[in-house]
């Protein structure tokens, strides 16, 4: 019998993955794998996980570089929750920390860990907006009467969400009138994050849009417009 006829997945297919430090027992991270990814990470013996926000399976590290080697995987007595014992290259967690467990509770709550690399040196260009996607995800699944600025837009709708669109496609544009560099840079990332929002409003991932840039790449302006046309 194989692993995975051994294993007990959940109703969407998936089963949570506890990722630990092989040689020191940190636990690193914990994440969700479907079927695929568990026999990805057999295949290849780097771990695979499942994107329950951009629902696509992704290996760890692929852009980042931040490979998780397999070296032991366990199931535990239901069958229905892994522990892959790792050798983790640079951060396991999305913030450059080395565990996405470095907050601790003790009546409020205190950082530490260590900060292997600043998040800003994590992240290729696609990557730190994948990463913020993923975050805006997360945000809108909060509890009424939890703060969060993303959650207020989600919570007063699409109309909302488009209009401060509107609202920093407008900034951006003044910003470039005036030629003052560093202001059209925050001025463009405030768009950015909004149209991420608008994204994670329908559930579409950036690598919809990166596919559609694929493809239209080495076409010119006048091809695509006129095979949209057609």
């Amino acid at each position: 019998m194989s692993l995975i006829e051994q294993l007990k997945f959940d109703d969407n297919g998936l089963i949570p993955a506890i990722t630990q430090d092989n040689e020191t027992g940190e636990v690193l991270m914990m994440a969700y794998m479907n079927a695929e990814a568990v026999e990805q990470t057999l295949a290849t013996g780097k771990v695979h996980y499942y994107s329950r926000s951009r629902q696509k399976q992704w290996m760890k590290g692929e852009s980042s570089g931040h490979l998780q080697h397999v070296k032991e995987i366990r199931f535990d007595c239901d069958n229905d929750c892994l522990l892959i014992k790792i050798e983790q290259q640079g951060a396991a967690c999305h913030t450059g920390q080395r565990s996405c467990f470095y907050r601790q509770w003790d009546g409020e709550i205190k950082e530490g860990g260590d900060k292997l690399v600043d998040v800003a040196t994590v992240y290729a260009r696609q990557d730190i907006l994948e990463a913020l996607y993923n975050i805006i995800q997360e945000r809108k699944q909060l509890a009424d009467g939890e703060k969060s600025y993303v959650k207020s837009l989600f919570d007063k709708g699409l109309d909302k969400i488009l209009g401060k669109i509107g609202e920093e496609a407008t900034e951006t544009a003044v910003a470039g009138k005036g030629g003052v560099k560093q202001e059209i840079i925050g001025e463009v990332a405030d768009l950015f994050f909004h149209v991420l929002v608008l994204l994670g409003y329908y559930d579409l991932p950036p690598e919809r849009v990166y596919t559609e840039l694929r493809r239209r790449f080495g076409l010119s302006g006048l091809e695509e417009k006129a095979s949209r046309s057609q």
